[in-house]
């Protein structure tokens, strides 16, 4: 309980003096007023007004006791710091720089070129190329390749999902028992001139089915440095504490990419931030935060990769009469398209399918 030094005076009155007639208590009445001047003195520096009381301090300690700050969006452990803390809990995301090893970042790229050239076929293995390119111009190498997902059956690619070096900030965010829900590694082409390498602003959150989204993260890792004139990520710092918006296809005169969907309507002239990275920084972000990506203006590719973790006690919901609906739509379009699949296939069978379990148990996803 916390207490003043000193809050005022309280006068003590004396019990009274048995007397059997008035006049007995006049001297005592009398006296009063020379007894309280000799308190206010004590009480009272020398030259301040009669009228007042000051409080001084005394060699008493003064108890004080401090109330845990409650964060919301990461979990206690002795891992990140509370200035950390506080940062994500502000404004969604944190970086952490070098995390991920030169060496460990080759061995993906050497493993995603040999994708590309065909030399390593996996089933369910998700292909994607700018929408710029015409069939005509495809060629079996990296040029042609925007973006691969759901590697997590590509064992040397998925192995980043498993990096102790992840897993422990992951772990900040979900908790112990850790499945790998959606993996990508993005290949970010040069703008061919039509800006279709940009990538709209949304919310990761629009794309899975689900909950509860502060019990989901994404690392996202730069696999060269990352600035403004290679399109780094951008966001929308502080996002992350709103809900999640209705997304479609933006109307991009130059086209846009098979699933890029983007937030219908959110304030543009909210402050937005660039995240410049390093060769091997990592962010870590909230699904709810809005980012996106810039053009390419480099005649190099700028590769990232990425995975979305969601903890073992999160549970699927029904999208149905959700803005997500439309997503389920597309996503079901493409599975009847690829694996040949007739019957109804919800947004929740996607996922299901996708995920893996990284560390603890799977209950319900």
């Amino acid at each position: 309980m916390r207490r003043d030094a000193l809050g005022g005076a309280r006068l003590a009155h004396s019990a009274p003096l048995p007397s059997a007639c008035e006049s007995d208590m006049e001297a005592p009445a009398k006296a009063a007023p020379a007894r309280l001047a000799v308190l206010l003195r004590h009480l009272r520096p020398a030259g301040a007004s009669a009228g007042s009381l000051t409080a001084f301090p005394t060699s008493a300690q003064v108890a004080s006791v401090k109330h845990p700050v409650q964060f919301r969006y990461t979990l206690d452990n002795n891992l990140l710091t509370p200035a950390q803390r506080h940062f994500y809990e502000e404004n969604g995301y944190l970086v952490i720089k070098n995390l991920v090893s030169d060496e460990d970042i080759e061995r993906f790229r050497d493993e995603f070129e040999r994708i590309c050239r065909r030399d390593v076929k996996v089933p369910g293995l998700l292909i994607m190329r700018d929408v710029s390119i015409a069939k005509s111009e495809f060629v079996p190498d990296e040029k042609a390749v925007t973006k691969i997902q759901d590697f997590q059956d590509v064992d040397e690619l998925f192995r980043y999902c498993t990096l102790p070096q992840i897993i422990k900030y992951v772990e900040c965010f979900t908790g112990p028992d850790i499945l790998a829900m959606h993996t990508m590694l993005i290949n970010k082409p040069p703008d061919p001139g039509k800006k279709s390498s940009r990538h709209p602003m949304h919310q990761d959150l629009h794309f899975f089915p689900f909950r509860p989204a502060d019990l989901i993260v994404c690392a996202w890792t730069a696999m060269e440095k990352i600035d403004r004139s290679n399109g780094c990520l951008v966001v929308l710092p502080g996002t992350h504490k709103g809900s999640l918006k209705q997304h479609d296809y933006p109307e991009w005169e130059g086209g846009v990419n098979k699933l890029y969907h983007g937030v219908r309507d959110f304030d543009k002239s909210a402050p937005r931030l660039h995240l410049a990275m390093e060769k091997g920084d990592t962010v870590f972000f909230h699904p709810l935060l809005i980012h996106g990506s810039g053009m390419n203006r480099t005649d190099g590719f700028r590769k990232a990769i990425s995975c979305h973790y969601a903890s073992g006690d999160c549970h699927y919901i029904d999208v149905k009469g959700t803005t997500q609906e439309n997503i389920e739509r597309e996503a079901a379009e493409i599975a009847n398209t690829k694996y040949g699949i007739h019957s109804p296939v919800t947004l929740k069978d996607i996922w299901a399918f996708r995920s893996r379990l990284v560390k603890g148990e799977r209950r319900n996803l």
